[in-house]
C-alpha cells in the first residue's frame, strides 16, 4: 500500500483561515527585520571602558550621637584637612590600643580585634560621618 499525503493546498476550501501573508510579515505587511529595525535601541559603546571607583560607605553615615558635629567641622575646615586630620586621630588612636594591648600582654590577633571593634563604635557614635 502506498503512503498518500495531505496537504492544505488538496484540501477543497482550505481550513477557512483568515491568515494571508507570511510568516516573516506583520499585519501592517513589513517584515520582522524592518520592525527590529524600527524598534531597535542604539546604544552607543565607549571605547574605553568605565570603572566605577570603590566606595567605603558608612552604613550609619549622618546618624550617631556625633554626627553633627563631625558634619560641621568637615565643612568648615573643608573635605581634605578634615580627612587628614581623622587619618591622625585614628593614627593615635591605634597605637594607643597597640600600647594597651602591649601592657596587658594581648597578641596581634586580638589587638586587631580591638582596632576594628573601635571602628565599628565610631561608626555607630557617628565620628564616620
Amino acid at each position: 500500500m502506498a503512503a498518500t499525503s495531505i496537504s492544505a493546498a488538496n484540501l477543497k476550501g482550505g481550513f477557512g483561515s483568515s491568515f494571508h501573508g507570511s510568516w516573516g510579515s506583520s499585519t501592517m505587511g513589513e517584515d520582522h527585520h524592518a520592525l527590529m529595525a524600527k524598534s531597535a535601541v542604539r546604544v552607543k559603546v565607549a571605547s574605553k571602558p568605565v570603572r566605577c571607583q570603590p566606595m567605603m560607605k558608612n552604613v550609619n553615615e549622618g546618624k550617631g550621637l556625633f554626627a553633627p558635629i563631625v558634619v560641621v567641622t568637615r565643612n568648615l575646615i573643608g573635605k581634605k584637612p578634615f580627612n587628614q586630620l581623622r587619618g591622625k586621630a585614628i593614627a593615635l588612636h591605634s597605637q594607643v590600643i597597640t600600647e594597651f594591648c602591649k601592657s596587658i600582654g594581648a597578641d596581634a590577633k586580638q589587638r586587631q580585634g580591638l582596632i576594628r571593634l573601635a571602628k565599628k563604635n565610631g561608626e555607630k557614635l557617628g565620628f564616620l560621618a
